[in-house]
């Protein structure tokens, strides 16, 4: 994993993803209801998190994952950012059900939106989603993704074989909405 830079908002710190942070994310990660949208089912075990969020954040060597945060406070979800190709990222993200609806997630994925266009060059910036994952679909449009196509059977995962459906945001799409 690379460390990514430190990012805020006016509500939130983003910071590097730790091993520690392992225990605070443990109830999102064990939520069988959040999990059902993740391509891993619920973990059992706060060391299972820890495997899973280290040394990589979960989600690869070429990954940036930062701990979303109050004041740089406890983990309360995270976000993550590859890049796939020069100027292409793909985005993915996790917050604890029991914050949803305050506005925490628009926030920490605008927030780092905004950093991939204006510090690591992205021209595009992508999310790749379960299709009944509504409620991760409806924040991807709030901050102007477009749909752009199916995958069909892409994902074996804890369900089965899943589609996926495919979010991108243009550079020049982008208004910093959070």
């Amino acid at each position: 994993m690379i460390a990514p830079e430190r990012l805020a908002t006016d509500r939130l710190t983003l910071r590097p993803l730790l091993p520690t942070d392992a225990e605070a994310l443990f109830p999102a990660f064990s939520d069988p209801e959040l999990m059902t949208w993740w391509s891993s089912g619920p973990h059992a075990t706060v060391e299972e998190t820890r495997a899973y969020i280290a040394p990589d954040g979960g989600y690869g060597d070429e990954w940036l994952a930062w701990a979303i945060t109050l004041s740089d406070k406890e983990a309360m979800g995270r976000v993550g950012a590859g890049m796939r190709r020069p100027g292409v990222w793909e985005i993915g993200y996790l917050l604890r059900r029991d914050l949803w609806g305050k506005g925490f997630a628009r926030e920490a994925v605008g927030a780092v939106v905004d950093h991939l266009f204006a510090d690591k060059a992205a021209r595009r910036v992508f999310a790749d989603v379960d299709p009944d994952n509504v409620l991760s679909i409806g924040l991807l449009r709030r901050l102007g993704f477009k749909e752009e196509g199916r995958l069909r059977g892409e994902w074996k995962t804890h369900l089965g074989v899943r589609d996926s459906l495919i979010f991108g945001l243009l550079r020049d799409e982008w208004n910093g909405a959070r």
